[in-house]
């Protein structure tokens, strides 16, 4: 038989066997997706050993095609990692059950009694590349919130994605729920992603890519059915004249540092003109001596020769990696117009003492998340107190922002009546 034919069909049984699972998802209890989340975290910690096997298989390969290290970076997994995804799965559990909650509740003046009321969106395909972790957080998210969900992981994370969805399915098990309600699809064939995006619209309802540049490109451009997701993280923090030295260096040293291959990572440092004496020199030297490569304006090429020349696509560019542009701008208005021009609309943040100065950067920059005297890198779901994250949505209609089991919801109207009839 054709393998094409052959995908297809396996394709197709995974979006019936999706159907039918969110008839069950769809009248569980909150107790029962509880049950299902503390065994999966239960099965995490006792099948660390064949998870950390699995990565380790992972990353010979992934070293084997020299990815790079931002890739490498995402895909590695230890210890610390596993734990954090089984804690991950039992922070969910502590979240409001979104499924029936009433969002708004009013009373016509004709008796009419109408409440808006969360409901899932129903089966999600989530595509996405190099983090294992994302087949936990997304798994145990689409659950919590009632959600059918069939997770397409990248090639370079293949073992580690099915070691760790074996523990989803063994959580499933065990609170007695269809294994199809977490579906991980069995191949690497990329035709699989083609028939997510466009071939099982009867099935899916709605696409979440996460991942690099390419994949959510092409995903945006054949998806067939909604998509929730971002292109791509280039985010700013500017240091206002006002900006407290001490805290500047410690928040731009973090947010592009800490780790360099989340999507929250700064790739531009904007400095306000009238800091230069005091902050320009300071800020830079912290970043050339932690490793990190300078490419700046003239100005900020000549408080260190280290620093390299940066050309206009490096405004644009998210490094992913040690790198930075950094910019001198005549304040915070012309820091609002650069990250209007060049940034993602993802995560901004501005350090200053001024709190109208931070009033303005907050209301007048247009990004999924802003921040006054922090680290973008808190561009979180986790650390936003949702559990964990899908992804960052900068998207302006649905989600925006972190994406949690509440984003992950849809609402329907419920109106009861005594019999009104319409005149």
């Amino acid at each position: 038989m054709n393998a094409a034919l052959d995908l297809t069909g396996q394709m197709r049984q995974m979006g019936q066997a999706a159907l039918a699972a969110s008839d069950a998802l769809s009248v569980a209890s909150t107790q029962t997706k509880n049950e299902a989340l503390r065994a999966a975290a239960a099965a995490i910690r006792a099948h660390k050993k064949d998870i950390l096997d699995a990565n380790v298989e992972d990353l010979a390969q992934a070293r084997a095609r020299a990815l790079s290290t931002a890739l490498l970076d995402r895909l590695e997994l230890n210890d610390q990692r596993v734990e954090a995804m089984a804690r991950g799965l039992e922070e969910i559990i502590g979240l409001s059950d979104p499924i029936g909650a009433i969002a708004a509740h009013w009373t016509r003046p004709n008796g009419l009694d109408i409440s808006r009321v969360r409901v899932p969106l129903g089966i999600i395909g989530i595509i996405y590349e190099s983090r294992p972790n994302v087949t936990a957080d997304a798994g145990a998210l689409c659950l919590k919130s009632g959600n059918v969900v069939i997770l397409r992981g990248g090639s370079e994370s293949e073992r580690s994605n099915r070691a760790i969805h074996a523990c989803l399915v063994a959580g499933l098990t065990a609170a007695g729920l269809p294994e199809a309600c977490i579906q991980l699809v069995p191949t690497t064939d990329r035709a699989a992603v083609g028939l997510m995006l466009s071939g099982m619209t009867e099935f899916i309802d709605v696409i979440v890519p996460r991942g690099g540049k390419s994949l959510v490109a092409r995903v945006q451009q054949e998806a067939r059915v909604p998509v929730i997701g971002h292109l791509e993280g280039n985010c700013h923090v500017y240091v206002d004249r006002d900006a407290d030295l001490s805290m500047a260096r410690r928040i731009v040293l973090n947010a592009k540092l800490r780790r360099t291959g989340i999507c929250g990572a700064a790739e531009t440092l904007l400095v306000d003109r009238a800091a230069i004496a005091t902050h320009l020199a300071p800020l830079i030297k912290d970043l050339l001596e932690a490793g990190c490569e300078v490419r700046g304006d003239a100005t900020v090429q000549s408080v260190d020769a280290r620093v390299r020349a940066a050309t206009e696509a490096d405004w644009y560019t998210e490094y992913l990696d040690a790198i930075i542009a950094a910019r001198v701008v005549n304040g915070v208005d012309e820091a609002i117009a650069h990250i209007a021009r060049y940034g993602s609309a993802h995560t901004e943040s501005i350090v200053t003492a001024n709190a109208a100065t931070a009033a303005r950067f907050l209301q007048q920059v247009d990004s999924a998340i802003v921040l006054h005297n922090a680290s973008t890198q808190f561009a979180d779901g986790g650390e936003f107190g949702m559990g964990a994250e899908i992804g960052i949505s900068t998207d302006r209609f649905h989600a925006r922002g972190p994406v949690g089991v509440e984003q992950l919801t849809s609402y329907k109207y419920v109106v009861r009546g005594t019999g009104q009839t319409r005149p």
